[in-house]
């Protein structure tokens, strides 16, 4: 929980105002509040299990009420790799679309990678190679070439 939303909670509790900062600041003493580790877990997470981008990301711990220098910090200690992110999940998912017309399999994919925050040229770049990748030759075929 991050320290806006436990203070959210306390408000609902009846708790003043005062009572609300004395607890808070004896939470984040005990380290049972900590927005800087919670930051780091979320973006793991994210990256991880969801394999969201950046975009998507600092939207979630924004909704969760974390400062912008903390998410700007989280987010610094990320590899610089949202391309290779987006093209393995665009890879994961462009078999499947290959019965589909080819521009609404690039529409479809492109927008699940913004949906999952990756900027709109990584999101089409991924689509394309990841599409391309898949409805071309499959390895292990048959292949009939010209001999001399």
């Amino acid at each position: 929980m991050s320290v806006s939303e436990a203070r959210g909670v306390l408000r609902e509790r009846g708790l003043s105002g005062e009572q609300v900062v004395e607890v808070i600041e004896d939470f984040e003493r005990r380290r049972y509040l900590d927005d800087r580790t919670l930051a780091g877990h979320l973006v793991t997470s994210g990256v991880e299990r969801k394999g969201q981008g950046r975009v998507a990301l600092s939207r979630a711990l924004a909704q969760r009420g974390i400062p912008r220098d903390v998410i700007e910090e989280a987010l610094a200690e990320l590899p610089d790799d949202d391309a290779e992110r987006a093209l393995e999940f665009a890879r994961t998912k462009a078999s499947s679309m290959t019965r589909l017309d080819p521009e609404a399999a690039l529409r479809r994919l492109v927008g699940q990678l913004s949906r999952r925050g990756y900027g709109g040229s990584v999101a089409m770049n991924a689509a394309r190679t990841a599409l391309r990748e898949a409805s071309g030759p499959r390895p292990g075929g048959v292949r009939f070439v010209e001999s001399d």
